[in-house]
């Protein structure tokens, strides 16, 4: 199965995990590592209005890129109009931002979609009035006014994770395996929930069909193991029902979690439960994990810069400015069921306790607790 094959599946969130991942391991094609780029823009001036439509503040990263974005957009000579949509509120407050940005005569939006199932009204109007539009860090789907997308490799990060969470049992359980293990995945209505699971057990299935790993609930679809909102509270409730129901007399060995805020959850059910702290994977770098990890709680999270990931847009944005080939490095891999959406995907690094200060050398706020915690 080629990549663009792979995504359809992916994205069809409706089809099981099992399905979705028959035929996927290693078979994703394309070359994603060289430069090259997309047709020129007509370019538009230099002090323009750039949009930035962010879905909201309950995670670290999304705090840290508006900054990033309201700061660099301003250096490169933009006016930068960063908005984000409360957590609180559904979609529409995104939906009413993006159009307001196209009002406003915005040249680029960059959206950090709240929902990219529900926004192609909103990126047609944007297309319609002349507006570049950059999906960033989550895939806008079922349009074809998506002109770039720029993220970390995502189906990666899934598979970063799986390989943790088998080095996590290897190096911390205390009996050879089989080992018992429980799955968990992010949003439904987040386009990267899928490719973080899918990446994660092309990793995993081989391990659950030879009995490696047991996951003793036997859910392991992806609509089992969702969570609603990315939301701690969802998660915790979902491990406390699953301690009780299939962890009475077993010992939980490790479980798959896509991001920190998640991962901190699923650890805290664990503990308050009394049971022994499972092998437990993450994402993102927040501060709370990674302080966690070097206590050695959770086992690892994948370290995507933020810095790097606005950097790399901003240069999206001045190419296009500049009437110049936009660059992307990956023309195969999203395909959003309307169109292969042009990307530029950065590699991301999984960290532990053993190379946390080499993954945040150049993070000078996290490698200040990784130099505290010696």
């Amino acid at each position: 199965m080629n990549k663009r094959r792979f995504l359809l599946a992916t994205l069809a969130l409706g089809a099981s995990a099992a399905l979705a991942l028959t035929g996927c391991s290693s078979e994703r094609g394309g070359d994603t590592g060289s430069d090259s780029g997309s047709e020129a823009t007509g370019g538009f001036d230099a002090g323009a209005t750039i949009g930035v439509a962010l879905p909201d503040k309950t995670s670290e990263n999304w705090v840290l890129a508006g900054q990033l974005f309201e700061d660099g957009l301003k250096d490169a000579g933009f006016k930068a109009d960063v908005q984000y949509a409360p957590a609180t509120n559904t979609v529409a407050e995104q939906q009413n931002q993006i159009q307001a940005m196209v009002t406003a005569g915005a040249k680029v939006i960059v959206i950090g979609a709240k929902d990219g199932k529900q926004l192609s009204t909103q990126v047609e109007a944007a297309h319609d009035a002349g507006a570049i539009v950059i999906a960033y860090d989550r895939l806008i789907e079922n349009t074809e006014a998506v002109d770039y997308y720029v993220a970390f490799d995502n189906f990666k990060v899934g598979q970063l994770q799986g390989q943790a969470l088998l080095e996590g049992l290897d190096s911390r359980a205390d009996h050879d395996a089989p080992y018992n293990v429980e799955l968990f995945s992010g949003s439904p209505d987040d386009a990267n929930s899928a490719v973080f699971f899918n990446g994660a057990m092309d990793v995993l299935q081989p391990k659950i069909d030879d009995g490696t790993l047991v996951v003793s609930s036997g859910q392991v679809e992806i609509a089992q193991t969702a969570t609603e909102g990315w939301k701690a509270e969802n998660a915790q409730r979902r491990m406390d029902s699953l301690l009780t129901s299939s962890y009475g007399d077993k010992t939980l060995d490790g479980v798959l979690s896509p991001n920190d805020t998640l991962a901190r959850a699923i650890l805290t059910s664990a503990e308050q439960a009394g049971k022994p702290l499972p092998v437990v994977t993450g994402q993102d770098s927040e501060v709370e994990s990674v302080k966690s990890i070097l206590e050695g709680k959770q086992y690892s999270t994948i370290n995507k810069d933020t810095a790097l990931l606005v950097e790399q847009t901003i240069k999206m944005i001045q190419e296009a400015q500049e009437g110049k080939d936009v660059s992307v490095n990956d023309t195969e891999q999203y395909d959003n069921l309307v169109k292969i959406v042009p990307a530029y995907l950065l590699d991301p690094v999984i960290v532990t306790k053993e190379n946390a200060a080499e993954a945040y050398k150049n993070v000078p706020s996290l490698l200040a607790i990784v130099e505290a915690a010696k």
